[in-house]
Order: structure tokens, then C-alpha cells, then sequence
């Protein structure tokens, strides 16, 4: 019976199977032993080994083909991905991915340079679990990756731990042993190429097993270097160009910013400049400054009262005309005093200040939430421009606040230059006044008028005293405080009389006002006597002389540096004064008695009369009162309650007996 061998042909076909199903190795090297067992003959055995060593070698180039296809796919990708560039740190991220992936490696990691540093430090990690490792900082030569970006050249190393080729230390070795790495291939990141490339970092492949790296993964990590370190060149240029930009628009915005500023600056040149020419006042200029800074402007004077305002600043001024002069009252509305300082006064101090620390800087300080501008003669404070509504002020808005102080110093010197020509004619008139006043009393009513002051309205005439060091300051004082107000003033035998028209107050509110404002412009203690009102040439004289002789019973009674009238002064003042008012002296004394006793039938009065007429005994009072002792100590609680624990002192006591005797012989 004949043998017939087994064909090669099927072994041929499951090869090209296999080999399109891309099987492994051993799957098509299994094909010769199926032949062998199927009695393939010698020679188709020969043809089936041949061919499967073809279908090998096949394999193998269809496998390195997809493996470069897939590394040029991800260089693709990771191209893309610089292409469209919007955060650094996303690429870097993907191209240390890609690198892991491709190399099929536990870990991959970049390190950048720290040029202030000197080192090189940790920028990204993927497949890292060892934070001592992902904090690691190298210095220049230190480990493999300081020997990569020492000699800018790859180096892989299957085993980190026993390679002595590059220079081991502790931090180094203490981080790669705590992530478990073994073997490491780590590559530059070159900008630039040849001889003058500079290390900007190093990209990293690495094992937790040992491992020999191929020439083509060195290739392949070489080629995401590059691509990392052209992300992080285009990205520093684009920073680079964004920073530009920046400095171009602000420089941009500063021109513009710088163009506007000059136009403003000419336009309020120009502005204020024409209002001067055209003989404006500080109210004008007070509301062009307003309204070129859009916000609300006010001009003080020396002392810190104001002259003028826009917008309700002024202290309670709406006009620019009105002044704390002749009122009685500060600024603030409340009566002032020598003595006792009040919000106004407060006010003005506070804006006084701030126009020292003006003057001291040279330009605008802004306090409790106002801008203030000094305004200068020299080293002369004249007053201050406060600006309001404008918490924030830019340069150029600053510069055109602080020259608009310069035009509004040149009209205060103006209108003071005028005022004292002004006082001093009219002071003639009031020498004249004093000194001769039945000689021509229509004539000396028809001057005042041609010099706008009208004698027979009713005056205050207050007489101010300060050392004779002080005397032309004083002066120069009176004519600042009288500004505006209608009033005039001139020095008469060594002392400054001030006339004023009469506001509705007292002479003594007059007084005290004047006291503490005129104190503040000389920069002395300044006294002041007040009369009035009066109305004529004779009654104006003889309120002088009782001004006079008030302002020495001041200075008697130790009341120096204040304010006061006449009628404020006790029986002092009912002895100096013309009108001799005994009913007001006893009313103002024994009032609080009197009243209680018309209200309730008490005797307080009285009981008051009795213990002064025995000596202060009360054993003789209650026995000419006719009452129990007892009786008498409580009408002299009640007493002290009603005029105040220092009802016995020896001053009140003299004034209460002289207004309980006035009192009985007016037949109270």
C-alpha cells in the first residue's frame, strides 16, 4: 500500500492566518511543529521553516512600524499640543504622560533649573507615590540627572544604586530609594543646538526594576525633550511678549493719561487765570476749583474759619460773605470764649494743623477725609483750600489742587491789601468818633455812610487789649476778623476798638467771640470789653468809655484773656456801667431765690438776709426768724442747692449781701 506525505500548503495558510491576526512569536513558531507531527516531507518541511522565519522577521517590522507609528502619533499630539499652548504646566504634564506610556515605565518626571537658585528642582511628576522624591532639589553634578545637565548628553543607568559614574549623595539617594527606582534614563532639555545650547532641565524615564534601555527609547525620550523645551521657550516668549504688552499699554495709557492731564491743566490755566483778569473773588475761584476737580471746595482763613464754601462746607456759610466776626458765635454756631474751645473752634484748629503739615510738605495732606492745600505769602499762612467729595486724587488732579492755593493766596493778599486801605480811612473816622463826637455829628454820620458804614444802625464797640509786644499783630488780627462783616476797627490810645453792626446777641457773646478768635490770628491772649448796642456818634463814644473802664475791671478781677460786658461783671459792672441796672444786677443774683420763693411763699430770701445780718450764727438767725434752728439749716440747703456750692465764698457773699440790701431798699 502506498504512503502518501502530508502537503505544505495548510502550514503556508496558517502562517498568513497568523500573521494577519498579528499572533505572537511562539504562535507561529508552533506552525513548523504542527508540520513535523503532520509527516511533512523534508523538503516542504524546509519551505514551512523558511517561510516561518519570514512571518517572523515580518512580525517584527510590522510591530516596529506600529510602535513608531504610536511614538509619532504622541509627537504628533504632544505637537499639537504646543501649538495650542494655554498653560505650560497642562503640556508639560501630557509630555511626561506620553513619555510613560511610551517607554512603558513606572515613573517619568522633569526637573527645570532654578536660576536663583543655582539647582535644579522638581517641575513634574507622573506615577510618583514618594514625596520625598517629588520634592528632591539637585545641585550641578549631583546624581544622574546633575550629570545630564552638567554635560547636556542622555544617561541611563539599569541601576541606580551600584553606578558610579556619577556622583552619589544622601538627599538624592534618600529620595530615589524611598520612590524604589532602579533603573533611570534621563535626557537634556536643550534651547538652542551645537556648542551654545543651554540645560534648562532634564527629562526622566525610570524603573522600579533593573532594565537596559534601548537606543530607540533614548531616541524617542530625546525627541519629548525637545518638545518639552520648546513649550517652555514658547511659553517664556510668550510671556515675554505679554509683559511687553503690558508695558506698552500702560506706557500707552501713562501718554494718554499725561496728554489729558496737560490739556486739563492749560484749560484750568486758562480758567482761573481769566478769572483773576476779570477781578473774581475766593467765592469764584472756590467754585471753579470745584468744579474742575468735580467736588466741593471751601477757603479758611489763617485761623481756620472759613471765607467762602460750595456745597454746605463752609461752616455754616452759604454766601462767602458772612464771617464768625460781629456774630457772637464760631463758626460752628456755638458762642466762643477765650476759655472754653468749641466744635467750631475744634474744626479750625484741626484745619489749621493740617495746613501746617501742607506747608511743611509743600503740597496737599489729606486728613479726616478732606484735601488740604496751604495757601502761602511767602512763608506767610494765609488760610487753606479744603476740598471735599474726592477721597482719592491722581497726580495730576493733586498738581492743579495746589496751584489753585497759589491764585487764591494772590486774591487774599488782594482783598487784604484793599481792606487795610480800606480800615484805614475808616479808622480816621473812628478816631474822629472817639475823640470829638458832638463836634459834627451829621458830618461824621455822612462820612460813615460814603464809607459804608451806617452810625445810626445799632453798633457793638469792643475794646481789645494784648501786650504792647503784640500791639500791630493785634491790630493786623482785627482787621482780618472784621473782614467781610461789615465792621470796622482802628487803634485808639493803645488799645484796638472794633465797631460792628449788632447781630441780635449781647455785647458780652461779642466780646468772647472776638476774645478767642482774635487770640488765635495774633497768636496772644487777647481781652475784650463789649458795650453796646449803641447808635450815634455820642452814644458810640460813651460805649467806648465803658469799654474802656470794663476792659480795666477785667484786668483787676484777673479776667485776662477773655470776654466779657458790663452787665457780666457784678456789682463791678453796675458801678462801671452808664445805665447803672440795679433791678438786672439783683435779678441775676438773687433770681434763683426770688423765683423760688414767688413760686412756693418760702422765705429764702429772707432766711438769707437774717444769717448774713447775725454773722453767720445760726442760733441768732433762727431766733430772729422765729423758727427752730433746724428750719434754718434747711433753708440754707435749699439755699446752696438753688445758687451753687460757692454761694459763701467771699467774692459771692459780698455781691449777694449788696444785691439783698439794692434788693430791701427797693422795697422788695
Amino acid at each position: 500500500m502506498s504512503h502518501r506525505t502530508a502537503s505544505a500548503a495548510p502550514h503556508l495558510r496558517r502562517l498568513f492566518e497568523l500573521l494577519a491576526a498579528g499572533a505572537p512569536a511562539e504562535d507561529l513558531g508552533a506552525v513548523v511543529a504542527e508540520a513535523r507531527r503532520a509527516g511533512v516531507d523534508a523538503r516542504d518541511l524546509a519551505e514551512v521553516e523558511g517561510a516561518t522565519e519570514a512571518a517572523l522577521r515580518v512580525r517584527n517590522t510590522l510591530r516596529q512600524h506600529r510602535r513608531r507609528e504610536t511614538e509619532l502619533t504622541a509627537l504628533f499630539d504632544t505637537a499639537g499640543d504646543l501649538a495650542a499652548l494655554r498653560d505650560l504646566d497642562a503640556v508639560l504634564r501630557s509630555i511626561v504622560r506620553r513619555a510613560r506610556m511610551l517607554l512603558g515605565t513606572d515613573t517619568a518626571y522633569l526637573t527645570l533649573a532654578d536660576e536663583e537658585a543655582g539647582d535644579t528642582y522638581m517641575r513634574v511628576t507622573d506615577g510618583s507615590v514618594s514625596e520625598l522624591f517629588q520634592n528632591l532639589r539637585l545641585q550641578l553634578g549631583e546624581g544622574l540627572g546633575g550629570l545630564v545637565a552638567q554635560t547636556a548628553r542622555p544617561y541611563a543607568s539599569p541601576d541606580y544604586r551600584t553606578d558610579g559614574r556619577f556622583l552619589h549623595t544622601g538627599s538624592i539617594d534618600a529620595g530615589v530609594l524611598d520612590e524604589g527606582l532602579v533603573a533611570i534614563l534621563g535626557v537634556p532639555l536643550l534651547l538652542g543646538s551645537g556648542s551654545g545650547g543651554q540645560v534648562i532641565g532634564a527629562l526622566f524615564a525610570a524603573d522600579r526594576t533593573p532594565r537596559t534601555f534601548a537606543p530607540e527609547e533614548v531616541a524617542l525620550l530625546c525627541s519629548l525633550a525637545d518638545h518639552a523645551a520648546i513649550a517652555i521657550d514658547t511659553a517664556r516668549t510668550m510671556a515675554d511678549a505679554r509683559l511687553a504688552l503690558a508695558e506698552l499699554a500702560e506706557a500707552n495709557a501713562v501718554i494718554r493719561e499725561h496728554s489729558a492731564a496737560m490739556q486739563r491743566a492749560a484749560e484750568s490755566h486758562d480758567r482761573l487765570t481769566d478769572l483773576v483778569l476779570r477781578g473774581g473773588d475766593v467765592s469764584d475761584v472756590a467754585a471753579a476749583v470745584a468744579g474742575l476737580l468735580k467736588g466741593e471746595v471751601a477757603v479758611h482763613d489763617g485761623a481756620g474759619w472759613p471765607l467762602t464754601a460750595t456745597g454746605g462746607h463752609g461752616g455754616g456759610l452759604t454766601d462767602g460773605t458772612e464771617h464768625p466776626a460781629g456774630t457772637g458765635k464760631a463758626a460752628g454756631g456755638q458762642e466762643a470764649s477765650g476759655a472754653e474751645e468749641t466744635p467750631g473752634a475744634e474744626q479750625a484748629a484741626a484745619l489749621v494743623a493740617a495746613a501746617e503739615s501742607s506747608r511743611a510738605t509743600a503740597h496737599a495732606v489729606f486728613r479726616d477725609g478732606r484735601w488740604v492745600c496751604a495757601v502761602l505769602a511767602g512763608q506767610e499762612l494765609l488760610g487753606c483750600l479744603v476740598l471735599y467729595g474726592r477721597p482719592e486724587l491722581d497726580d495730576p488732579d493733586r498738581r492743579l489742587f495746589e496751584r489753585s492755593s497759589v491764585v487764591t493766596s494772590l486774591l487774599l493778599l488782594l482783598r487784604r491789601s484793599v481792606a487795610e486801605t480800606e480800615n484805614r480811612v475808616r479808622g480816621d473816622l473812628i478816631t474822629d468818633l472817639l475823640t470829638a463826637p458832638d463836634r459834627d455829628p451829621a458830618g461824621l454820620v455822612a462820612r460813615g455812610r460814603r464809607l459804608g458804614i451806617d452810625l445810626d444802625r445799632p453798633h457793638f464797640l469792643l475794646v481789645a487789649r494784648a501786650g504792647d509786644a503784640a500791639r500791630e499783630r493785634l491790630a493786623d488780627a482785627a482787621v482780618q476778623y472784621l473782614f467781610g462783616c461789615g465792621g470796622v476797627s482802628a487803634v485808639h490810645e493803645g488799645a484796638a476798638v472794633l465797631l460792628l453792626p449788632c447781630d441780635g446777641s449781647g455785647p458780652g457773646a461779642a466780646a468772647r467771640a472776638a476774645a478767642g478768635q482774635l487770640g488765635r490770628l495774633a497768636g496772644v491772649p487777647v481781652t475784650v470789653a463789649g458795650a453796646g448796642p449803641a447808635a450815634g456818634p455820642r452814644a458810640i463814644a460813651d460805649a467806648h468809655a465803658e469799654g474802656v473802664r470794663c476792659l480795666r475791671a477785667m484786668h483787676v478781677l484777673g479776667r485776662d484773656g477773655g470776654g466779657a460786658c458790663a452787665a457780666e461783671l457784678g456789682f463791678v459792672g453796675v458801678l462801671l456801667g452808664d445805665d447803672h441796672d440795679v433791678d438786672g444786677f439783683v435779678a441775676a443774683t438773687l433770681g434763683p431765690l426770688l423765683e423760688y420763693d414767688a413760686q412756693r411763699g418760702t422765705q429764702l430770701v429772707r432766711t438769707l438776709r437774717a444769717y448774713f445780718g447775725c454773722g453767720g450764727s445760726l442760733t441768732r438767725a433762727k431766733e430772729e426768724l422765729h423758727v427752730h434752728v433746724n428750719t434754718v439749716v434747711q433753708r440754707l440747703d435749699r439755699i446752696h442747692a438753688l445758687l451753687g456750692p460757692g454761694w459763701n465764698t467771699p467774692e459771692q457773699t459780698l455781691e449777694l449781701q449788696l444785691a439783698l440790701r439794692l434788693h430791701l431798699l427797693s422795697g422788695g
